[in-house]
């Protein structure tokens, strides 16, 4: 939410609980898999986050009608709710998220 909010200027609260869901998703990557390389980890995250983000947008945006995002000028669009280009942000997020769960588990296990 604070990407967001640092680069849109605002956020909507789905956006904190999507963050979650995909934070999750992309941590359970290690406990599915014996400890895959990172790329591989990046790669996987994008898209789980991406498929998470049509999930939602369809949704939010399509079935609710609540506009919380607009993808549809962005070149490579899917039905405006997922591009290409965030695909690849997903994917350095995705390496963050795995280093926040790693070092969770140190914590807490």
């Amino acid at each position: 939410m604070l990407i967001e909010i640092a680069w849109r200027g605002y956020t909507h609260w789905s956006m904190g609980v999507l963050g979650g869901v995909c934070f999750v998703a992309v941590g359970l990557l290690n406990e599915i898999q014996q400890r895959p390389p990172i790329i591989l980890q990046m790669a996987q995250g994008a898209v789980i986050c991406t498929v998470l983000e049509l999930l939602a947008g369809l949704v939010l945006n399509v079935w609710l009608g609540l506009d919380v995002w607009d993808y549809s000028g962005v070149p490579g669009n899917i039905m405006g709710q997922v591009c290409p280009q965030f695909m690849f942000a997903w994917a350095a997020l995705s390496a963050v998220a795995v280093w926040v769960e790693d070092r969770l588990h140190k914590i807490f296990d």
